[in-house]
């Protein structure tokens, strides 16, 4: 089958496209073929080997010393499923899926054999292969940290750091559903999209005074680590949350925040690699409350063009990859 390698880390270009040997499924393992994958910030991050200075060492010796230990990057798919192992239950040969390969990457291949119990669901009956592929990571990230850890209630007023992007998009639409007033903060161009997919309010950071437009929010939820810490902290409420997917470990701070006040941090959570929240994500997906943004689409060949481009860090929702030409209606 035909994957994407990654050779070494550094630039785009250490991508690289090779024939290897298809896998075969476990027992408990249903083996997809990939149609569709995306270009998170997780994946250009590991190839560039993007990590706080402070983290460089822990990093290498959890990803690997000279290059990717897991070669083959991609940490989100949808497909369909070709064959299962002679254990599994829950899926059959046929079901169009999507899942998170967080744990394991080797998504930028035109197959992978993935656990039945792992974070894994039926795609939603109405979405575009596509749209499925962009969901598991950012969607799932975004339900994680603003209700299993901010738990948002209705009538809390949240600020989104980084709203036109993967997460901050699904954190928008989510933070919307529960309830809470959202303000999103994002560029210029970004303004009409953040608006268009029900924030109350926006802010654009290119303007030089953007933090003085900051009021009090019960939970500040930070997509990319660019925001001040001291801004987030000082318009936060007395009891607020203070939740950051950009930062592995707390600054001293942060961990000073919450040793002093009741305001309450949370940094370098993942969510369980569970199929709880995709199932729970479908749903909304299927009652139209929920939509995958989709910024650019790119083939496998282009991999290193799609990398160059979400790399910039301008991208708007998601970057997706076209792996295998489905020959069925997509949904």
């Amino acid at each position: 089958m035909k994957a994407v390698v990654c050779t070494k880390y550094g630039p785009p270009e250490v991508l690289q496209i090779e024939n290897i040997e298809k896998p075969v499924p476990k027992n408990n393992e249903v083996l997809v073929t990939v149609y569709a994958t995306t270009v998170t910030a997780a994946d250009y991050k590991v190839r560039s080997f993007d990590v706080p200075k402070s983290f460089w060492l822990p990093a290498r010796l959890m990803l690997g010393l000279r290059k990717p230990r897991k070669s083959i990057l991609g940490m989100e798919l949808s497909g369909e499923i070709e064959s299962v192992g002679k254990d599994v239950t829950l899926f059959k040969k046929g079901d169009k899926i999507f899942a998170a390969t967080l744990q394991t990457f080797g998504a930028y291949a035109e197959y992978k054999c993935l656990p039945e119990d792992g974070p894994i669901a039926l795609k939603p009956t109405n979405t575009t292969y596509e749209e499925a592929a962009a969901i598991p990571i950012g969607a799932r990230t975004a339900f994680h940290y603003l209700k299993k850890i901010g738990d948002v209630k209705p009538g809390q007023k949240v600020l989104i750091y980084g709203a036109s992007g993967s997460v901050g998009t699904y954190a928008v639409q989510l933070a919307k559903y529960f309830g809470a007033e959202v303000t999103g903060v994002c560029s210029t161009s970004n303004l009409g999209l953040v608006k268009s997919i029900g924030a109350d309010k926006v802010i654009d950071y290119t303007t030089v005074d953007f933090i003085e437009n900051f009021e009090t929010y019960d939970i500040i939820f930070t997509t990319v680590d660019k925001c001040p810490f001291r801004a987030c902290k000082n318009a936060l409420s007395i009891n607020g949350t203070y939740l950051n997917i950009g930062r592995p470990i707390p600054s001293l701070q942060m961990i000073w925040m919450s040793l002093i006040s009741r305001k309450k941090i949370a940094v370098g959570k993942n969510s369980p690699e569970t199929a709880e929240v995709l199932i729970f994500l479908k749903n909304l997906v299927e009652l139209g409350l929920l939509k995958p943004v989709v910024d650019r689409s790119y083939t496998l060949d282009q991999i290193v063009e799609a990398h160059r481009y979400a790399g910039k860090g301008h991208k708007k929702g998601n970057v997706v990859i076209s792996v295998n030409q489905f020959k069925e209606n997509q949904t």
